[in-house]
C-alpha cells in the first residue's frame, strides 16, 4: 500500500498558481496508464492535430481550476530521452523545447506505473535532470497493492527531490491533490541534480565552458550519450570550435570500449535498484484463479486459440448488437425522404435532397452502429492490456514471415484505419520491416470495408445459425481472417526478395491486465465516431451529390410515356451522364459479372472505398419506387436486360474479395508516400493490390458460375 498520508515535499510547499496558460507536458512509458490520465484530467476539452511537418498526432487538454489554465501536452509513450522511433524523436524533442512550432514546456508531468517501478525510474531520473518544475504521478497504485507492492511515496519524494502523487487514474483516487499541484507547477523550485553519473556531469562541464551560449547540462548530456545526430545538431552549433574538436575524445575517454546506451543504461539501472531497495516492497500475495487463468492464457496454444475466440466474440456483436439501430435509421431515412418529396413535390431539386443527400449519406451513416461496436472492443482491448498480449502470442507467427512482433501492433491498428495503422510503423527501427508491414496493413479489414462487407452479407448470406453461432458473422470473421492471410502472405514475398535481410529481435514489455477506464474509453469512442461523420458529412456528401447529377442529368426527353415508372427510371439512368461511364468501362469489368451501375459504384469509390455504398445507394435510388425500401432489397431486385440477377452469389463473392484486396483508399496512399518519402512503393501498393483484387473476383465468377 503506497503512504500517501507521509508525503514529502523537497521544495516549497504546493499553491494554486495565479498565473495562466502554463504548458506541461505528460510523459512516460507506454502502458504506465499516461493517456488514462491525460484523460481523466482533462476530460472533453481537448484538441488533436500534427506536429508541424510529421503525420504524429499532438493530443492537448486543458486542466482548469478557480485562478488558472493548465495546458497538457500528451507526448508519446518513450523508455528514455535517447530516442530511437519517429514518435519517440517527437517526444524527446518537445520535452527539450526544439519542436519548431511547439514553445518549450514550463514543467513535466511524469507518469509512473506503481507496478513496473524498475522501468519507469530509469526514465523519471532522466526528467529530473531538465532542470524543469516536476511533479510525479504514481498510476496503478491499486494493481500493485493487490499485487502485494507496496512503495513509500514519501521516500520515493525525497530521493528524486520531486513531489510524488499516488492516484487511481480508472477511479479519479488522488486526483484532486494532483490537480492542485499541476496548478502550482511554475511555482515550485527545480529538482535538484542526481549524482547517479559523475563523469558524465563533469564531461559535460568541459564542453560547456567556452560555449557561445548559455547550454543546459541535460542536452550536453544527452550529446554525450546519443552523439551528434539530427535533432541535437542545434546543440552542436553552439559549442565553440574548442569544445567541437574536443566532443569526440571526450566521449571516448567517458564510454572506453562499452557502447554509450549501454554503459548508461548500467549505471542509471544501479541506482534504480538502490532506489527499489529502499521504497519498495513485496509482499507474498495468494495466487488467485484469475491470476492463473491469465498465465494459462499467455502460453502459446491457449492464448492463440483465446485470440481467435475473442475476435468471433467481436464480430457477432457487431451484426447482433447493431440491427435494432441500424433499422431505426433506415427508417429514419426512409420517412425524412418521402416527407421532402411530399413537401416539395416531384421536381429536381426534391430529388437532389431525397435521392442525393439523404439516400447517399444516410446508406452510409446507417453502417455508424457496427463500426462503433467494433471501435468498442478494440478500445477495451487495447486498454485492457490484451492487444500487447496479442503482439506477443502472434510473436512466433510473425518471425515466420521475417517480421517481429513489432508488426502485430501496426496491423491490428489497421482493422481500425490503414491510416494510423502504417503510422504506428514507426515504432519498427528495421528499415525492411517498416516496409514490409506497411505493405501487409492496407490488407487488414479497416473499418471503411465494414460497410461494404456488411451491405452485401446482410443482403446475400442468410441469417441462419451454424452450431451456436451466426453464419453472418463467420462471414466477416472469414473475410478478417482473408485479410490477415493476404497481408501476412504480402510481408513474406516482400521480405523474400526486395526486402530480404536478416530476422529482427523482438522485446515487449507486457502490461498488467487493467480495467478499462468508462471515461478514457467514452472519449476515444466519440473521436472515432466524429472522425467517421465528418467523413460522411464531407467527402461522402460530395460525392453522393456529384453521382446524383451524372445520374439525374441530362433528362431524356425520348421515354416513352406508356412506361411504368420503374422502366422509364431505368432508361432514364441508363443514357444519364453516369449511366455512359458505366457503359464505357463495364467491358473491363463485365468478366467479373459486375454491370455498368456496379462498375461505376467501383471506380467513384477507388479514392475512398467506403463511397461505394453512397455511390449505389443514389444510383438505385433515383426514380426507384420498388417495393425493397432499403438498399439491400434494391440490390437483390437488381435485373440485367435479359431479366437474369446482377448479384448472383458468384458475383457477390468476387465483390467481396475484390474489396478485401484492392487498395481503395487514396489517404492510405498518401501515408504510404509521406512514411516511406518515395512514390515508387504506394503506386506498387495500388498496382499490387488492385491486380490481386481483380484476379480474385474474375476467378470467385468465373468458376462459381461454372
Amino acid at each position: 500500500m503506497t503512504k500517501s498520508s507521509e508525503i514529502r515535499i523537497p521544495a516549497n510547499e504546493i499553491t494554486v498558481a495565479k498565473r495562466s496558460d502554463a504548458s506541461i507536458v505528460v510523459v512516460g512509458n507506454p502502458n504506465s496508464g499516461k493517456s488514462t490520465l491525460f484523460n481523466r484530467l482533462t476530460g472533453l476539452k481537448q484538441r488533436i492535430g500534427n506536429y508541424p511537418g510529421v503525420t504524429v498526432e499532438r493530443h492537448i487538454g486543458f486542466l482548469k481550476t478557480a485562478d488558472s489554465t493548465t495546458e497538457l501536452v500528451d507526448l508519446p509513450g518513450t523508455h528514455s530521452l535517447s530516442a530511437h522511433s519517429l514518435e519517440e524523436h517527437i517526444a524527446v524533442d518537445v520535452i527539450f523545447g526544439r519542436m519548431e512550432g511547439t514553445k518549450p514546456p514550463d514543467g513535466i508531468l511524469a507518469v509512473l506505473d506503481a507496478t513496473n517501478l524498475y522501468q519507469g525510474l530509469f526514465l523519471v531520473q532522466q526528467l529530473t535532470e531538465l532542470e524543469l518544475p516536476t511533479v510525479v504521478a504514481l498510476t496503478m497504485t491499486d494493481a500493485a497493492e493487490k499485487s502485494g507492492i507496496q512503495v513509500d511515496t514519501a521516500e520515493l519524494s525525497a530521493l528524486l527531490g520531486v513531489p510524488v502523487y499516488p492516484v487511481v487514474a480508472t477511479t479519479g483516487a488522488g486526483l484532486d491533490l494532483l490537480r492542485s499541484a499541476i496548478a502550482g507547477i511554475r511555482d515550485l523550485t527545480p529538482p535538484r541534480r542526481i549524482r547517479v553519473w559523475p563523469e558524465l556531469i563533469e564531461a559535460a562541464a568541459r564542453l560547456a565552458q567556452d560555449s557561445s551560449e548559455p547550454l543546459r547540462f541535460a542536452e550536453l548530456e544527452r550529446l554525450l550519450i546519443d552523439g551528434p545526430t539530427e535533432s541535437n545538431k542545434g546543440i552542436v552549433s553552439k559549442l565553440s570550435d574548442t569544445a567541437r574538436a574536443q566532443l569526440p575524445g571526450v566521449r571516448e575517454e567517458l564510454f572506453e570500449s562499452e557502447p554509450p546506451i549501454a554503459r548508461d543504461a548500467r549505471i542509471r539501472y544501479t541506482w534504480v535498484r538502490t532506489v527499489l531497495d529502499k521504497v519498495q516492497k513485496k509482499a507474498p500475495v495468494f495466487v488467485s484463479w484469475r491470476t492463473r487463468v491469465t498465465g494459462f492464457f499467455n502460453k502459446p496454444v491457449p492464448g492463440t486459440l483465446g485470440l481467435f475466440v475473442v475476435m468471433a466474440i467481436v464480430f457477432q456483436a457487431v451484426f447482433a448488437w447493431a440491427t435494432p439501430l441500424m433499422d431505426a435509421i433506415d427508417a429514419s431515412a426512409s420517412v425524412l425522404g418521402a416527407a421532402v418529396f411530399e413537401r416539395l413535390g416531384d421536381t429536381a431539386f426534391s430529388s437532389l435532397i431525397a435521392d442525393g443527400v439523404i439516400a447517399g449519406v444516410g446508406s452510409v451513416v446507417i453502417f455508424l452502429p457496427q463500426i462503433l461496436i467494433l471501435f468498442l472492443f478494440i478500445i477495451l482491448l487495447e486498454d485492457s492490456g490484451y492487444l500487447a498480449r496479442a503482439a506477443y502470442l502472434m510473436d512466433r507467427a510473425m518471425r515466420s514471415v521475417g517480421l517481429s512482433g513489432q508488426s502485430i501492433i501496426p496491423m491490428i491498428s489497421s482493422f481500425a484505419c490503414a491510416v494510423p495503422g502504417i503510422m504506428a510503423t514507426r515504432v519498427i527501427p528495421n528499415r525492411r520491416d517498416r516496409i514490409a508491414t506497411i505493405m501487409a496493413a492496407p490488407f487488414m479489414t479497416c473499418s471503411a470495408r465494414l460497410p461494404v462487407y456488411a451491405l452485401l452479407i446482410a443482403a446475400f448470406v442468410p441469417a441462419t445459425k451454424v452450431g451456436f453461432m451466426n453464419l453472418q458473422g463467420l462471414v466477416l470473421l472469414g473475410l478478417y481472417l482473408f485479410g490477415i492471410v493476404m497481408g501476412v502472405l504480402t510481408a513474406l514475398l516482400m521480405r523474400k526478395t526486395t526486402l530480404r535481410g536478416p530476422k529482427p529481435p523482438f522485446a515487449l514489455m507486457l502490461p498488467e491486465f487493467r480495467r478499462p477506464n468508462l471515461q478514457t474509453v467514452m472519449i476515444q469512442l466519440l473521436g472515432r465516431a466524429k472522425v467517421f461523420l465528418k467523413r460522411a458529412g464531407t467527402v461522402i456528401f460530395a460525392v453522393a451529390v456529384v453521382v446524383w447529377a451524372l445520374a439525374y442529368f441530362p433528362r431524356s426527353d425520348g421515354v416513352n410515356p406508356d412506361l411504368d415508372s420503374n422502366t422509364a427510371a431505368a432508361v432514364q439512368m441508363e443514357q444519364s451522364w453516369l449511366g455512359r461511364a458505366g457503359k464505357v468501362v463495364e467491358p473491363v469489368f463485365e468478366p467479373l459479372g459486375w454491370d455498368w451501375r456496379v462498375s461505376s459504384a467501383v471506380i467513384a469509390g477507388f479514392p475512398a472505398r467506403e463511397v461505394v455504398i453512397a455511390v449505389l445507394g443514389t444510383v438505385y435510388a433515383v426514380g426507384d419506387e420498388a417495393d425493397e425500401g432499403t438498399l439491400s432489397g434494391r440490390l437483390k431486385a437488381a435485373t440485367r436486360p435479359d431479366g437474369s440477377p446482377v448479384f448472383t452469389l458468384p458475383m457477390v463473392v468476387g465483390l467481396l474479395i475484390f474489396y478485401a484486396c484492392c487498395l481503395q483508399c487514396a489517404a492510405t496512399l498518401a501515408i504510404i508516400r509521406r512514411e516511406t518519402n518515395t512514390w515508387r512503393w504506394p503506386v506498387f501498393a495500388w498496382a499490387y493490390m488492385t491486380v490481386i483484387g481483380y484476379v480474385g473476383a474474375l476467378l470467385a465468377f468465373q468458376i462459381g458460375s461454372a
